[in-house]
């Protein structure tokens, strides 16, 4: 996620700069105004179970509380239906057993 956000930052940012005009140059001298990604908007591993169990419910409830469905399954980009139906959906799921998580960890 990272690079990915880099390489889409980098050249807006660039952009941004050769757009603006000199007197203006000054403007981004300020450490904020050379941002693209809110500080929200940052990156980590999930470790815990309760962590992940905290950002699928935000995941799965978020098209909900926008209005964009009534309830989490009828939002088509969701992996919510796979969870308690083991549904196959648009999103695929990396589902691995405990003995693969074990040789991972």
């Amino acid at each position: 996620m990272q690079v990915l956000k880099q390489r889409f930052a980098q050249p807006v940012l660039r952009a941004k700069r050769q757009r603006q005009c000199a007197a203006q140059a000054s403007l981004w001298d300020d450490a904020h105004a050379a941002h693209i990604w809110q500080a929200r908007f940052y990156d980590f591993n999930v470790w815990s179970s309760r962590k992940r169990a905290e950002k699928l419910r935000y995941m799965h409830e978020n098209p909900v509380k926008r209005g964009l469905v009534l309830e989490p399954g009828q939002w088509s980009w969701s992996s919510f239906r796979s969870y308690p139906y083991d549904e196959p959906g648009l999103v695929t799921l990396n589902q691995w057993s405990a003995a693969q998580l074990q040789h991972i960890a």
